[in-house]
Order: structure tokens, then sequence, then C-alpha cells
């Protein structure tokens, strides 16, 4: 079969042939792969920064996709093997059915960004009805649907940052109420959220950047005094895209009831992690086949991945490889 096969750590996998997987066992099914999406995780396990880099090689890279089970159902499924290939391994108690109305790129694209955004709405901040939230770096691709699944989870108000205006201006026809550059002056940054915050508190911050802007974010929020202390906000980071450092004083905790959290695999609950395939992922995928989730992709054949591997794509989009 044809597949996407990495050779060295820190370089793009090759378009060549690997042996097709073989079923080992009475749980797993072998799916031809129609489409797989390149996502920052399957980047940083082949260039070996990542702590669950590849250890064994060659190997086909792909961490799930979009395929077609034996007897012809269309599904989304975790790939025991590398899925940017013509055939894949997966557990056939783990899959999900993929509804009419959505098509392969984008079916291949949403499952990641429900991990990274409903999971961290609903189980790590928490999300109550009337909420006010903010997605910090809401251009990417997670976070342009967090604003999205922000508001079908009932935020009564959406305020979304970043540093790509044109994106900015995208996230207000996706749901967004505000948007606020990061590009801007520190201080003015600081004094709008203030701002926000004293008109709607801000109960969660999801955030994807980490860095400098969470800085700039804790310092808005935090409370000011003995006797006028900030309502309780969640902050909830999913990525580190500016950083993986802050400066975070001990006062400004002891001072303020700012609660930090992270989400990912690790820190999400086996309640929600079960969730996911079962309840959460096809409401997300019902929900972009009738339109009220969108997600935007640009596509490449899987013979051009050593080429579009490290392509730059548009803030925003997610890269979608189709076999």
């Amino acid at each position: 079969m044809k597949a996407a096969v990495l050779h060295e750590l820190g370089r793009a996998p090759k378009y060549e042939d690997f042996q097709e997987p073989v079923v080992q066992n009475d749980n797993q099914v072998i799916i031809t792969i129609k489409a797989a999406a390149v996502k920052n995780l399957d980047k940083a396990r082949a260039s070996g920064k990542h702590y669950a880099s590849y250890t064994d090689l060659p190997v086909v890279v792909g961490q799930d996709g979009v395929g077609l089970l034996p007897d012809g159902t269309r599904v989304y499924a975790a790939g025991i093997t590398g899925t940017m290939a013509e055939k894949a391994l997966t557990d056939k108690r783990k899959y999900v059915v993929i509804p009419d109305g959505i098509d392969d790129a984008t079916a291949a694209a949403l499952p990641n960004t429900v991990i990274g955004a409903a999971l961290a709405l609903l189980y790590r901040a928490g999300l109550k009805n009337n909420d006010t939230v903010l997605i910090n770096g809401a251009t990417g691709v997670t976070g342009a649907a967090a604003v999205q699944m922000a508001k079908h989870y009932g935020a009564k108000r959406v305020i979304a940052t970043g540093r790509n205006q044109a994106a900015l201006e995208r996230l207000l026809l996706l749901g967004a109420d505000e948007i606020i550059s990061l590009k801007q002056d520190d201080s003015r940054f600081i004094s709008r959220l203030k701002e926000i915050n004293t008109e709607s508190h801000i109960d969660i911050v999801i955030d994807y950047t980490w860095g400098h802007p969470v800085e700039l974010i804790i310092e808005a929020l935090k409370g000011g005094s003995l006797h006028s202390v900030a309502g309780n906000v969640r902050l909830v980071t999913c990525g580190s895209m500016a950083g993986e450092m802050i400066q975070l004083p001990s006062a400004v905790l002891r001072s303020s009831p700012i609660e930090i959290l992270g989400s990912g695999f690790g820190s999400l609950s086996a309640e929600a992690l079960a969730k996911m395939n079962v309840e959460i992922l096809p409401e997300m995928m019902q929900l972009a086949a009738t339109g009220k989730l969108k997600i935007e992709t640009i596509t490449v054949p899987l013979k051009d991945i050593e080429m579009a591997w490290d392509m730059d794509v548009e803030p925003g989009k997610r890269l979608v490889v189709f076999m």
C-alpha cells in the first residue's frame, strides 16, 4: 500500500510503499482510509521533540482518519497503525459513524478540535449557561471551533483574541461577540479586558497560546485589593503557541480566585474521554453536517505529503491529506 512513511525524526515523511497492517485479534478491523488531518501533534511526534515521539522507524504517520469499514460504512477512527496510508488498523469498538452531509475533509479535521475545544469547555472549564468566555488564540482551527462550541453550549458572551486580523474578523461571523488583537500595545490590551470584565464578568478563559498573552490576561483579571476581589475565573490552557513559560507571582493567586488548569489527554477524566466518541463527537459531526459548525480545510493528495508537511497553512484552516 502507499503511505506517508517517516524514516528520520525531524524530517518530512515520504510517499512510498509500506506493508499493509494485519489484524491481530477479534477487536481489530482494517479500514480503507479516505482522509486524514495533519495536526500539530502529528508534526510534534515526527519531530522527535514530543514526549510521545516515534521510537521505531520507519513508521507510517497519522493518529486518526476517516475511512470505510469492510461493509462500506463510513467512519472516523483512531489508528492502531498510522492513518496517512491507504489502509490502517483500528479498534472496532471505538469508531464513530459519520452522518450524511459532512464531507471527508471536515470529518477528518473535526475530532482533534473537539478534544481541544468541547472537552476543555465542558469538562475542565465547567461551562454553564450564560457564562462569559474568553478564547485566547482563537484564530487557529481549534480556537475558531471553541468560539462556536462555547455559544452552542450556552455561553452568553464570547470574546476572541488573536494576532491575525483577517482571521479575527472571520470569527465575528462564527459567533464571537468581540475580537481583540494580541498585536496591540500591552497596556491597551489589558485595559480593554478590564473594561469587558467590568461589563460582563469573564468566567472562563480557554487558552491556546500560554506565554506572554496569558500573563496579560491574568494581569487584567486578577483581584485588586483585600476588599475588592474579582469573581471566580477558570483559566484552562490547551496549548503553548506563544511559549512554554510564564511569570506568575504568588501574590496573584493568593489575592485572586483564579484557577489555572490544563486540558489534554493526561488531564481529562476517564468520563470525558469515554463520552468523546459516544456523545460529544457524534453531536459535533451532526452540527457540522447541518452547517451549524464550520471548519475550513486545505486538501492535498497523499503523494504530495513530503512537500505539504511543512507548508504554511493559512490561520484557521486544517491541512487534510486525501488517499
